[in-house]
């Protein structure tokens, strides 16, 4: 089992190049099915995306990969139903089941699985199946769909909240369905954006407004090339470890509009942020300033960085506050940063955070992708060496993650567990 071996105190200094968005790619993979040929460019090596193209493969595609690219042929598709070793190790994989209903008439997938975040039931995506058409089940760890008509047809469904994979599997349902379908109170997140504007280009009639989204369905998609667009959550990762170590970092490759609630919190903390038309560069002051911090859904601050600008303010001089608003389980991370040094309680859906002159090296363990991801920015930032456990979680949303922090002068290395105790 691999680990991360960093040597804290190393200022960060230099240039990193953001990959495709893992939030974007995984949604379009799915809605690959709907279409009978596909190249993708700008596809991040993940091991979520692994698992995606194993699903395809196992579904009946044809997959052709080089470096970044990817060609995706669905012809041969023949098999409509996801065992739990395909899904148990991927949330996302639940949007499979949109892509092959609205194709197929008919998919079934084991429960999905993914980080653990606390409670993030799929009734709102059964639900809007019901409201198309489709008879749903609980086969006993599995969920099947079936179209009671020859078709899906088109419905007015409003969601309760804002779901990024309620709206996805929507959307992804419906762009074959018979009239139209409107989605009141959607996610907004430039990732569905994204599934959008590659579902149109394949053809689809997908229009999104200021509070819905509304899908003509059509007969059939064709033939289309896209590239992914770039991943904002990775960009606030690098400016969350320029942050946390009075770095003077330039990121490239990224859409700043993207992550504009994120830029603003750390210009908040004190950090130098100029925003360029597809960079971002962050000069860090030798302590950062306390903040309050509460996420919301797009445009709001994600979730996803909550627990990376956490790692940031360990050291920020006063007492910050993050309250999260999506997740009822996304600080488990806070019980490694106190191994570190860290001074914080945790009081309901709140983080306070009192700021300390130093953290101190630990050995620690990601429980999940992006609290892994702040592991490495406290640990970046910890007098000695520290090493993290569980990096498979971090695999799962960053390339060569030690890769770019060695190219900006940190000091990090991935060994196996075995390597470590030999010493």
């Amino acid at each position: 089992m691999a680990c991360f071996l960093i040597e804290g105190g190393r200022k960060l200094e230099g240039e990193v190049y953001c990959k495709g968005a893992k939030n974007a790619v995984l949604p379009i993979l799915a809605a690959c099915v709907l279409c009978p040929d596909v190249t993708l460019t700008n596809v991040p090596e993940l091991s979520d995306v692994s698992r995606s193209f194993k699903i395809l493969e196992f579904l009946g595609c044809e997959i052709e990969r080089d470096k970044d690219r990817a060609h995706i042929k669905t012809d041969g598709i023949k098999n409509l139903a996801l065992g739990s070793d395909l899904t148990s190790k991927m949330r996302s994989s639940v949007i499979f089941l949109g892509s092959l209903l609205g194709r197929f008439k008919m998919s079934q997938a084991s429960y999905p699985g993914g980080c653990e975040l606390g409670a993030r039931p799929i009734d709102m995506h059964l639900d809007a199946f019901r409201r198309l058409g489709a008879d749903v089940k609980d086969m006993h760890g599995s969920i099947r769909c079936v179209c009671k008509e020859s078709n899906l047809k088109g419905s007015s469904i409003t969601l309760s909240f804002p779901s990024v994979g309620a709206t996805e599997n929507i959307i992804l349902a419906s762009v074959l369905a018979n009239g139209e379908t409107e989605i009141i109170n959607p996610a907004r997140e430039p990732e569905i954006e994204d599934l959008v504007s590659f579902l149109n280009r394949a053809g689809a009639d997908i229009s999104i407004e200021s509070g819905s989204i509304h899908i003509k369905g059509v007969r059939s998609l064709k033939k289309v090339s896209y590239s992914i667009m770039p991943d904002r959550i990775e960009a606030a990762t690098y400016m969350a470890f320029a942050a946390a170590n009075e770095g003077n970092v330039l990121i490239r490759n990224c859409c700043p509009n993207h992550f504009e609630s994120v830029t603003a919190s750390f210009r908040e903390m004190g950090c130098n942020v100029e925003i360029y038309k597809n960079s971002v560069y962050i000069r860090a002051p030798q302590r950062l300033k306390a903040i309050r911090v509460s996420t919301m859904p797009y445009p709001g601050f994600p979730t996803d960085a909550q627990s990376l600008i956490m790692a940031a303010l360990l050291r920020a001089e006063g007492t910050s506050v993050i309250v999260e608003n999506i997740f009822d389980s996304r600080f488990k991370v806070s019980e490694e940063f106190i191994k570190l040094g860290a001074s914080l309680d945790i009081v309901g859906r709140a983080a306070i955070i009192k700021g300390v002159d130093e953290i101190y090296s630990a050995d620690v363990s990601a429980r999940d992708l992006r609290g892994g991801a702040a592991l490495v920015a406290a640990c970046l930032c910890a007098r000695g060496k520290s090493c993290i456990s569980g990096i498979s979680h971090i695999d799962r949303g960053y390339e060569n993650m030690e890769g770019n922090l060695r190219s900006i002068g940190a000091s990090i290395e991935r060994i196996s567990k075995e390597q470590d105790e030999k010493g």
